[in-house]
This record gives structure tokens, sequence and C-alpha cells, in this order.
């Protein structure tokens, strides 16, 4: 699989990674075996996918745990990306709280520093910014983390942070139907900041499987409010649109609509990785794929054409 550096400083990580929200179970219902999931992070790795994104909140630390089982003997060959979290949902912003944090995170990953730590979106309760990116800069020179990065952050929260240190990451949402942080992406890979795009299968809208008459297991969250901008009505049709519209360029390049929507992603400026999650060996195996597509122009026009306005 390609490989890309990221930021100006970063690590040389696979185009694709394997994302473990949904190892953590909760959000996305009835979880699968713990040794199911275990065998889906592997066959990632088999695949060629070498690094793996997770964080505190992820089934309340459930997530950190199966990773670090699933890495176990294999330490050497991936990079493992965690997040702290605000209160009241994860451990906190203070200085102390941050590096309870960082410690808790590698006791249940079971490794001796974190490759890149994160904080996982901004905090509301009024910790002020420098405060909790002046503590990542201390766990970094400790040793503890190698790199260090923020998710779900505005320009004006990043540069607030750059003023103390460069911001190695931006972890963002970012899709063929989710389009509102293009411009910050690539702003970001002008400042040399690597991103990281979540969710670039659109929750599972992008890999086809998704109808009109598609109901979801108690307890994922896609059935519920949260899920309304993907899967509430009027969004689900305008969504299904740029899904069917995809199927004639999948189908002429003989690849997965997931491929593709994989593909563009990773095509796009400023991205440097995408990460796709699932809890079954064969899905993990057909994400790792992509991460040899190299779509030509005409393919990107096609698709550019058909992105929601």
């Amino acid at each position: 699989m390609r490989t890309r550096k990221l930021g100006s400083s970063g690590p040389e990580m696979s185009v694709i990674g394997y994302g473990a929200w949904e190892a953590g179970g909760d959000d996305w219902g009835p979880n699968d075996s713990e040794d199911s999931v275990i065998a889906a992070i592997r066959a990632g790795l088999d695949a060629g996918i070498d690094w793996i994104d997770t964080a505190e909140v992820y089934g309340d630390g459930v997530s950190e745990g199966i990773v670090g089982r699933a890495v176990a003997g294999r330490r050497h060959e991936v990079t493992i990306a965690t997040k702290v979290a605000p209160s009241d949902e994860g451990s906190g912003f203070r200085p102390e709280q941050v590096r309870r944090a960082c410690d808790g995170s590698l006791g249940r990953l079971g490794i001796d520093h974190i490759d890149l730590y994160q904080l996982h979106w901004p905090d509301e309760s009024g910790v002020p910014v420098e405060d909790t990116w002046g503590t990542m800069c201390e766990l970094q020179d400790a040793g503890k983390v190698r790199w260090i990065g923020v998710s779900n952050f505005d320009r004006e929260l990043i540069e607030r942070c750059q003023m103390i240190r460069h911001v190695d990451s931006l972890q963002q949402e970012f899709s063929m139907i989710v389009l509102s942080d293009r411009e910050l992406i690539r702003w970001c890979g002008l400042m040399g900041i690597g991103v990281l795009s979540y969710s670039p299968l659109g929750a599972g809208l992008l890999t086809g499987t998704v109808s009109a008459g598609t109901t979801f297991e108690e307890g994922d969250w896609r059935g519920t409010s949260e899920g309304a901008d993907y899967f509430g009505p009027g969004n689900l049709e305008r969504n299904l649109v740029v899904v069917e519209a995809m199927r004639p360029l999948a189908e002429r390049l003989e690849i997965s609509l997931a491929g593709l929507a994989l593909a563009w992603n990773i095509a796009q400026p400023g991205v440097t990785c995408a990460i796709a999650g699932s809890r079954k060996a064969d899905h993990t195996s057909m994400n790792a794929l992509a991460g040899d597509i190299e779509l030509d122009e005409a393919s990107l026009e096609e698709l550019e054409a058909l992105l929601p306005s």
C-alpha cells in the first residue's frame, strides 16, 4: 500500500488506516465477539494498513483494550493513534487530567508510548486550549507520545496551538457527502499539518449497502437523532443520489463503491490518509485495497460533478 508522511514532521503512514470506533461497541449496536474484532484489525495489518486510530471514549476504554490485544507481538509494525476528550465524556482537558488520561491509554493499550496523541474535540468548559496544548507538548518532551494533533478543531483553535508548538495533524470528518471542512483541510496541507479524514465512507452510506429501507440495530447511532444529517428524511434521499451516481464509474473501473469513495478521499488536496473502520475482517481487507487505487483526472472530475453543492 502507498504511504505518506504525516505533515511536515510526522511518520510515514499507509494512506488507509484502521478506525477502532466500531471496535468499542456501544455506538454501533451490539458488538461482535472480541475475537472477531481482533481478526478484523489483524486482517488490515496483513493487507498493508500500518496504523490504527482509537480513543479513550470509544466504549469507555474497550476499544483501546482490544487494539492493545490485537497488536500484541506486532507493535513494531503499527503506528498507534489515540485521543483524550473533554469532560464529561472524556477525562478532561485540564493539565492534570490530560496527564492521567495519557497514562490510562498507555495502560489499556499495553504500550510504553503513544505514537500520535490527539485532542478529540474542542473543550467548552473554559479550559484555555493553550494550557491543554502545553501539556501535550510536555508529554511529547517526556517521550510518552511522539507526535501531537487535534481533531474537530477549526482554524482559529489550530492557530492558537501553533503559537506554542507545531500541530502534527488534524483529524476531521470529510467525505463525498460531508464537504464543509474542505478549505480547512487544504489550508492544513499548506501549513504542513497532516490530515486524517474520518468517516470517509459516510457512516456506511458510500459503501452502497444502505438503502431507503435500511433499519439499524438498537444502540446504533445511525438510527437515532445523531444520525439525522446522514439518514434523516430528505438527507438520506439526497445522499443516496450521490451513491447511485457513483455506480457507473465504479463498474467501469471494476472497483467497489467503498474503494471509489476512499480513493477519491485520499486524492483530495491536504488529505494525508483516510480512516476506515469495520468489525469484519473481509471488509477491512477490502478497504485496504483502496490504498492502491489512483484515480486519473478524468475520473476525479466526473466525481466532482456528483458532489452536493
